[in-house]
């Protein structure tokens, strides 16, 4: 059975409840001197999320073998409109300089990642960093000559002519993958977590966000996702465990480029929800054409 060393400090305690309250599994309750507790047959539901201890107003609650006093006040929220500024001008980057961002930068880059949040508090993420140049270059060059290799070969032109329109320039030399970029990460997920393709989209959100909050342009790699799932030698390069799925790529790295302003994007379709279309008679050709929409992707 797993101790997860759930523990009170009586001296501090408050016995407000708050703990018990936000207890995702609901394992918590109050002994006989209305003092926090968890039962030792429940410490096998509890999913490590440390919302107790984070809760907690007064830094009573350990567990995990985490003191609360080890963690950051959260009282320390950036205006509003300096996060929303910094939503609206985030970028795509696709000009980098050929060098290596600070290790301060990439530490601090890596520091952060353990913060995204998964499903089910799955904390069993792989994120493999190139956070050297060199390295990249060798990655870079790795993959690039297995492209050129397929571009060249009269057998697979039926396959590549979706991507027809780079070949040119690709084999001109231009680094249509990687975009020069000196640094590149890649998430994976192992193939039997709860939300597997969804967890690293959200890792890179995050890390997005705080790379362009430092000063690095970042990318959106589809290409280099695409080389990952072709080539899975790419995949012993990077280190990625067996049973996990490389879900996406981000290229980042110290770029000239910078935007004056913001764009003015085109809505989204928003709908204000009224409750009122709603039906047990849905005709059958409706649903069925739900079910398509649903599943297609």
């Amino acid at each position: 059975m797993t101790n997860i060393n759930f523990k009170i400090d009586k001296e501090k305690c408050i016995h407000c409840g708050k703990c018990i309250e936000d207890c995702v599994s609901g394992i918590i309750r109050m002994d006989s001197e209305n003092t926090p507790e968890i039962n030792a047959e429940d410490e096998k539901r509890c999913i490590k999320c440390q919302h107790c201890m984070a809760i907690c107003p007064v830094g009573a609650i350990s567990i995990l073998d985490k003191n609360p006093d080890n963690s950051n006040l959260c009282n320390n929220f950036p205006d509003s409109e300096q996060v929303l500024n910094l939503i609206q001008s985030r970028k795509s980057f696709r000009n980098y300089k050929h060098e290596n961002a600070s290790q301060e930068t990439i530490q601090k880059l890596k520091d952060m990642l353990k913060y995204a949040p998964t499903g089910c508090n799955n904390h069993n993420l792989h994120i493999a960093i190139i956070d050297n140049v060199e390295v990249m270059d060798k990655f870079r060059n790795i993959t690039n000559n297995k492209i050129k290799k397929i571009f060249l070969s009269t057998k697979m032109n039926v396959i590549m002519n979706k991507f027809s329109k780079y070949k040119d320039a690709f084999l001109n030399g231009e680094d249509v993958i990687f975009r020069n970029a000196p640094h590149m990460v890649v998430i994976s997920s192992p193939i039997t977590a709860p939300c597997a393709n969804e967890d690293p989209i959200i890792a890179l959100s995050y890390f997005e966000l705080y790379a362009q909050s430092l000063g690095l342009g970042t990318l959106w790699c589809g290409f280099a996702q695409i080389c990952l799932k072709l080539f899975p030698e790419l995949c012993e390069f990077l280190e990625i465990p067996n049973g996990y799925k490389p879900v996406y790529v981000m290229l980042f790295g110290p770029t000239d480029t910078k935007y004056t302003r913001t764009t003015q994007p085109e809505e989204y379709k928003i709908t204000t929800v009224k409750g009122d279309n709603i039906s047990d008679n849905m005709p059958i050709t409706r649903k069925l054409a739900r079910y398509f929409w649903n599943t297609i992707r």
